[in-house]
């Protein structure tokens, strides 16, 4: 699996991004519904800006952060306000229709998370672009040294911080190759 996303909220989706699977209407709907669900079972009341808070994150592409989601959503609805939208996505998030991830940038960003399978993370420190990667050998590996330290994993997470080839072919004039 291998998705650029860019982390710069200025800048549109780096070229040969990808939908993850699963995403579309139907997988929308979905989601939709299992928020509904969610809520109902906790007592919490039905907004429908919440609702279209979560149907346009559902829509969107990659890692989102607050800031994304609010820019996107005003444009519907300008009186969405950030607040809400950050109850909606740690609501989100406690459903378990959302995982929220911490990059280096500081800030929380979020990916849906119904239809994807398990990934890992390559993250360009100079452009912000993020590829998810899936790779049987090393969750092979990683599950080998745990079992040779006698140790269970419930979970884990991989993310390799450094310069995606675009950035390191646009280096400055002069400046040393790593």
């Amino acid at each position: 699996m291998r998705t650029g996303i860019n982390m710069n909220p200025d800048r549109t989706r780096a070229k040969g991004a990808v939908r993850p699977r699963g995403s579309g209407g139907g997988a929308v709907a979905t989601s939709t519904a299992a928020l509904c669900a969610y809520i109902e079972a906790r007592g919490l009341k039905h907004s429908r800006q919440r609702e279209r808070i979560a149907a346009v994150f559902f829509e969107m592409d990659g890692h989102v952060s607050v800031e994304e989601l609010v820019f996107r959503v005003r444009r519907e609805d300008p009186r969405v306000s950030v607040a809400t939208v950050y109850r909606t996505m740690k609501l989100l998030a406690e459903s378990g229709l959302a995982v929220a991830r911490h990059f280096r940038d500081g800030q929380t960003r979020y990916e849906v998370a119904m239809g994807r399978g398990h990934h890992d993370h390559l993250i360009c420190t100079s452009c912000g672009e993020i590829v998810e990667f899936a790779d049987e050998q090393i969750e092979s590996l990683q599950a080998a040294v745990a079992r040779r330290h006698g140790f269970e994993a419930e979970t884990h997470r991989l993310e390799l911080y450094g310069r995606c080839g675009r950035c390191r072919t646009a280096r400055a004039p002069g400046e040393a190759r790593s």
